[in-house]
Parts: structure tokens; C-alpha cells; sequence
């Protein structure tokens, strides 16, 4: 019940406890604008983390497919 109390607090003051994680919601990806858009975002993080200068460079990101280079695993392009 500790970890429920404390993840309240940061959020919330009309309740005691909080059971779901603030901010994380599902988004219906409707077009294909949106979809890169979603993608940019993602592949944006370790960069914007300093753990690479490049979305490309991060291992375990499609940033390298995208961008026409080799990547760890082969992905079917829309």
C-alpha cells in the first residue's frame, strides 16, 4: 500500500491511493503522418538521453532501417 500512497502524491490530492500510472494512455494511430510521428518520438529518446548522437547508432532502435542502413533485426516497411 506504501508504493500506491507514493505514487498518488505526485499526482493526485481527492484520493489516498493511486493504482495506474500517470500519463500513459493508449493512442489509436489512425494515418500514416502519425505513425512517423510516433516513431520519430521513440527513436528521438536515446539521443535526447546522450546515449548516442544518433538515433541510428542506438542498437536496439528501427532509427537505422528507416534510414536505409543495416539494422539488428529485418523489418517490413509500411
Amino acid at each position: 500500500m506504501t508504493r500506491f500512497r507514493f505514487a498518488k502524491r505526485a499526482h493526485k490530492i481527492d484520493r489516498e491511493y493511486q493504482f495506474w500510472q500517470e500519463g500513459v494512455h493508449a493512442e489509436l494511430v489512425f494515418s500514416e503522418a502519425m505513425m512517423r510521428e510516433k516513431l520519430d518520438y521513440i527513436h528521438a529518446n536515446p539521443v535526447k538521453r546522450g546515449y548516442v548522437n544518433l538515433a541510428e547508432h542506438w542498437r536496439y532502435s528501427s532509427a537505422s532501417h528507416y534510414a536505409g542502413l543495416a539494422s539488428l533485426i529485418e523489418l517490413d516497411s509500411w
